[in-house]
């Protein structure tokens, strides 16, 4: 064989896994032997990649093995190129990665997307039904200003007060049966409750002659003949017999208080009813004043309520929370006021009454005289529900028997109780 023949083809050998298809044919030329590659483009393997492979050939030479040649290994030669690998090209790759990321990305989108629809909705929806039952307020419903204040700690005390004032009564004839503060939004999301006897001797200013000589639940009365300023009233006494300091108020009447309960309840509300003994005697059942169905002709109505769990509509847990005619006398009434507070507070907390809630809550705004802003019930309004679910911390002034009795300046029985005390305990409550 020509030595210019010998030398070319140990040249292509060489590089043979470099040739291109013309440089391939004239290796098979000079050598006699047969090397064909295929691309079978049509053919994928399970990663999606295109499949080359080559066909069966003779090797008279056995010095071209198989490290010299693999028909997997790509193949370059000046401007022409073959890929014999199975891994695609960068171009390739990249364009098959972008077009994955750009799905995952379209999904993401379309998620988001969905899930901004459904919080629209659900805020149209929470805002439609505390619009409707905010139209249920009754017409000439008062409400007031108070100089509200935020206690030092940052949190907000909320004055509660439900009167005893029939629809046959202006405000002037009322004086708060029940009289609390509730403080939400504390550092520990823990909502506190403190209710105070209506039989406790306070200092009232421009009233009281010797100090601490007039109950406490005559402030109402006094301020609602003044201009109209209850509220405001009761919130300086507050102020200047315990040092609490009052952010909004709230205030509720017989039919008011009924219709709430109703509204965020239509089933009614789970209560343990639970009364002390009667003349020293264990009852099963008592009978309470039943108010709302007080009329001109029938002034003394009464209901029979049992004890033990049950459910109470407004009207029942209304005559309940009042009953003060067992051996525990106010300071009963004043345990049941927080207990009724505890169950309304624990049950709206099912996520079921997001459905009712929104309604419920213009309800509240609706027939609730209160300088509580509708942005307010609205935003802040629904977290306290979640607060609840942490417990109530409640607590009285006084405690039970953590009195002296006494008599007002009208002669009437009060409450004497120590004020730096209470101060000082109210203070680490409520901060």
């Amino acid at each position: 064989m020509d030595q210019r023949v010998k030398l070319r083809i140990e040249y292509l050998r060489a590089n043979l896994k470099y040739l291109n298809d013309a440089e391939l044919a004239e290796y098979n030329r000079l050598t006699g032997q047969h090397l064909i590659r295929h691309n079978q483009a049509s053919q994928k393997n399970e990663t999606g990649y295109e499949n080359y492979q080559s066909d069966h050939f003779n090797q008279p030479d056995q010095s071209l093995n198989q490290e010299q040649y693999r028909p997997d290994m790509q193949m370059q030669s000046g401007n022409d190129s073959y890929s014999g690998n199975p891994t695609p090209s960068v171009h390739q790759a990249k364009q098959k990665k972008s077009k994955k990321k750009r799905k995952k990305v379209g999904f993401f989108k379309k998620l988001r997307r969905f899930i901004l629809l459904i919080l629209i909705l659900m805020i149209g929806f929470f805002i439609y039904g505390y619009q409707r039952g905010k139209s249920k307020a009754p017409e000439g419903l008062k409400t007031e200003k108070i100089s509200g204040k935020k206690p030092a700690s940052g949190a907000i005390n909320i004055l509660i007060l439900g009167t005893d004032q029939r629809d046959f009564q202006n405000t002037g004839d009322a004086r708060s049966d029940s009289i609390m503060v509730m403080q939400i939004n504390s550092k520990d999301h823990k909502i506190k409750l403190v209710s105070f006897m209506r039989d406790t001797l306070v200092y009232q200013p421009g009233v009281s002659q010797y100090g601490a000589d007039t109950k406490i639940n005559v402030a109402y009365n006094v301020g609602e003949q003044d201009h109209n300023q209850g509220a405001e009233y009761m919130r300086e006494v507050l102020n200047k017999n315990f040092g609490i300091d009052i952010t909004y108020y709230a205030l509720v009447n017989f039919n008011s208080f009924a219709t709430v309960i109703d509204s965020l309840y239509p089933m009614g509300v789970k209560i343990d009813a639970k009364f002390a003994t009667v003349d020293q005697q264990k009852v099963d059942s008592v009978k309470v004043p039943d108010d709302l169905n007080w009329t001109p002709s029938h002034q003394d109505p009464v209901q029979v309520i049992k004890t033990g769990p049950q459910k109470m509509d407004g009207r029942t847990l209304l005559n309940y929370a009042r009953f003060r005619k067992d051996d525990d006398g106010d300071f009963g009434r004043t345990q049941r006021q927080q207990q009724v507070m505890k169950a309304i507070m624990s049950g709206v907390k099912n996520p079921l009454t997001l459905f009712t809630g929104s309604s419920a809550l213009g309800t509240i705004k609706g027939v609730t005289s209160t300088d509580l802003t509708n942005s307010f019930m609205l935003t802040k309004a629904p977290r306290l529900l979640f607060d609840a679910s942490k417990g109530i911390e409640s607590h009285t002034v006084p405690e039970n028997g953590d009195w002296t009795d006494a008599t007002d300046q009208y002669g009437g029985a009060g409450l004497l109780i120590d004020f730096d005390k209470y101060q000082a305990k109210l203070k680490d409550i409520l901060g």
